[in-house]
């Protein structure tokens, strides 16, 4: 199985990821940003689209490795990945279901203030970085149109910690 983690930057899900992979049991933590950096680490680079989710090549090798990690692990796979293009999160999860691997699809939400105040605010990464506020309208407009909707459930992370967010969805995944 894979518990899913999206939502947009800021929203807490690096952190919530690493806190609840050990809630569930026999479960890891993949994070398919690394994917993309495989791709980024190319060279010379493959063609320039600002964001590696929109190379072709990333979205089924998200699924080959995840497929491929739980064959050879079997358990749980905890993902935290932003993606707030429909058609990649189609592609991601259709492919994921062909091979048989259930996905519970979580979204961790917080307003525009605190997703703002979180990215301008932010020590572990670097401090404010224009690339992931670029992505607040981008995820609003996601949410408004598919991507709660096709959440099982959608967490607000504006007034809860990270450890508190991660039980509700470990309690979601494990009941």
């Amino acid at each position: 199985m894979i518990v899913w983690l999206n939502g947009t930057h800021g929203a807490g899900k690096t952190t919530t990821a690493a806190l609840v992979q050990p809630l569930i049991p026999d479960s890891r933590v993949f994070d398919a940003e690394k994917v993309g950096e495989t791709l980024m680490d190319i060279t010379p680079g493959l063609p320039d689209t600002g964001n590696f989710q929109h190379w072709p090549p990333w979205r089924p090798l998200v699924v080959e490795t995840a497929r491929r990690v739980l064959d050879y692990t079997g358990g749980t796979l905890v993902m935290p990945m932003t993606v707030l293009v429909e058609r990649y999160w189609r592609e991601i999860s259709t492919g994921l279901a062909q091979h048989g691997i259930p996905v519970r699809h979580f979204v961790l939400h917080a307003d525009q203030d605190t997703l703002r105040g979180r990215i301008e605010g932010d020590t572990v990464l670097g401090g404010p970085s224009p690339f992931r506020l670029r992505y607040l309208e981008p995820y609003a407009e996601a949410a408004r149109t598919w991507l709660h909707a096709e959440a099982e459930v959608v967490v607000d992370t504006t007034h809860l910690t990270p450890a508190q967010a991660a039980r509700r969805i470990a309690e979601s995944v494990t009941s």
